[in-house]
């Protein structure tokens, strides 16, 4: 008994004194990395965990309805818009999602920033022929619409053009394909530095690659052995007047420009070099080539304010002018080639037509810049936190020198005039734009938009064409037979959800 008690007496105190040790040795707490929020940048952005980076999310989803067009909200023009016969679609849907990432450090050298903006959408499907098996399949598509770093008043890499308005081309909302300025809204690759000279004041310049915006650089006609009768005539009434024949990249855009912003307001004036280098005249090298030239564009830019219409009230306005930089003008969301059909009375039926570039060359001869000049604007009124409308114009002409217009003028004559009654040919031509749109936010960030735009081609060939195999145009169904040369309009609706987050 007595080794028993002491037995049993010798464990009780080693498990006392076990529990003591336990309790005196000092317990490590789980690590808990807590999101702290960064007000050094404004709202909604975080710093990242373990770092002194801060980094916001946003974006948003949009449902778009379109009526009367092929695209999302464009002219309504070429294959299969402007065929306005079975082809085409009378009503155009997009789903899309944006997501934007911005980071930012504050250093030594001031604020490093980096932004990326991706742009996921699904269309709906368009017929690009005749055949039944000529509809598009219809996928999802990838925008990478800006990827950019900035430090010390530097931007290297992917986002809209120091050219452009702060609106892009939509000074009162309105579809993509306002002309009258230049619009890189999907981005174009650059390297710029930005001046902040104070009060309000800053100045840029930039060299950018035009051929990495949407729609790359315009036209470059050549016309040599563009003679083909049936092949040359059924390009020419598509908008195509020779083959567009670009060298190699040379030398970047040279941008600058000059920006004001005040209380009422601001003012931009932007300016651009653009370097035309053409190919060769035929198709190989001993067939010689056009020297380069340099065409240019200046434009002015100003937004207006809480005029006395409302509060939050603005009227946006711009001007350009363009000698052989035509994308500055005719924008990077603008199609270079348009043609319309519609309705004649003195023929099967009626097309216009028109096709954008930079110059004109043929064989031996140099290049022929083309000039254009244009203007857009809009008015903003805000009935109310929930309720705005606006309204919106836009126009632009372009002319081809003598030259230019000679060249192209001899192709269409031996193409389509054998057995039509061409009263006049000229490649010229003009465009306008007229619409307006109502907005209601019910609730912050959530917006229902409808948009009503109407487009008008004012196109310089006069008389009629054909009936010739060149007036066949199998991409949208249509016969060789006799056309009128008319000016064609088009009108179209959008229809819109969008959350922003």
């Amino acid at each position: 008994m007595k080794f028993k008690s002491l037995l049993l007496g010798s464990a009780a105190g080693l498990i006392a004194v076990g529990g003591a040790q336990a309790a005196d040795l000092p317990v490590k707490a789980k690590a808990v990395e807590y999101v702290k929020i960064c007000s050094l940048y404004g709202a909604g952005f975080y710093y990242m965990p373990g770092t002194d980076t801060c980094i916001k999310f946003g974006g948003y989803v949009r449902a778009d309805l379109l009526g009367n067009t092929n695209s999302d909200y464009g002219i309504g023009q070429g294959a299969p818009g402007g065929a306005n016969n079975r082809l085409d679609n009378y009503y155009q849907t997009r789903a899309r999602m944006d997501f934007n990432v911005d980071t930012r450090t504050a250093t030594e050298y001031g604020v490093v920033r980096t932004y990326a903006d991706m742009v996921f959408s699904w269309d709906s499907q368009s017929v690009t022929g005749s055949s039944p098996s000529a509809f598009s399949t219809g996928s999802a598509t990838l925008g990478l619409y800006h990827a950019f770093i900035q430090f010390a008043g530097f931007t290297f890499g992917r986002t809209v053009s120091i050219f452009d308005a702060p609106w892009q081309s939509y000074p009162a909302g309105g579809p993509d394909f306002l002309p009258g300025g230049s619009n890189n809204v999907t981005g174009v690759n650059q390297v710029a530095y930005t001046a902040d000279f104070g009060q309000g004041i800053t100045g840029s310049v930039a060299l950018q690659d035009l051929t990495t915006a949407a729609g790359g650089q315009s036209n470059l006609w050549n016309v040599t052995g563009f003679t083909s009768a049936s092949a040359a005539g059924a390009a020419l009434i598509q908008g195509n007047y020779g083959v567009s024949d670009w060298g190699g990249t040379r030398v970047p855009d040279i941008v600058g420009a000059i920006r004001v912003d005040q209380a009422w307001g601001l003012a931009q004036v932007s300016v651009a070099a653009h370097n035309i280098h053409p190919a060769y005249y035929g198709t190989t090298e001993i067939t010689g080539h056009p020297d380069d030239k340099w065409g240019w564009a200046v434009q002015g830019a100003l937004s207006i304010k809480n005029i006395p219409t409302g509060a939050g009230d603005s009227i946006n306005l711009q001007a350009v002018y363009t000698d052989g930089a035509s994308r500055y003008n005719f924008q990077s969301l603008f199609p270079q080639n348009i043609f319309i059909y519609g309705g004649s009375g003195i023929a099967f039926q009626s097309i216009g037509f028109a096709g954008i570039s930079d110059g004109v060359f043929g064989l031996g001869t140099g290049v022929d810049t083309v000039k254009t000049w244009g203007f857009r604007g809009g008015y903003t009124h805000n009935w109310s936190p929930n309720w705005a409308s606006s309204i919106y114009g836009a126009y632009a002409q372009l002319k081809y020198g003598n030259t230019g217009k000679a060249l192209i003028c001899a192709n269409f004559v031996a193409a389509l005039a054998p057995s039509n009654g061409l009263a006049g040919c000229n490649p010229d031509f003009n465009l306008a734009v007229i619409g307006g749109n109502v907005v209601w936010t019910p609730v912050k960030n959530l917006a229902f938009t409808a948009d009503v735009s109407y487009v008008w081609l004012d196109q310089k060939f006069s008389g009629t064409i054909g009936p010739t195999a060149g007036t066949a145009n199998l991409a949208v169904a249509k016969p060789a037979a006799t056309y009128e040369l008319k000016d064609q309009g088009n009108l179209q609706l959008l229809l819109r959800a969008q959350r922003n987050f």
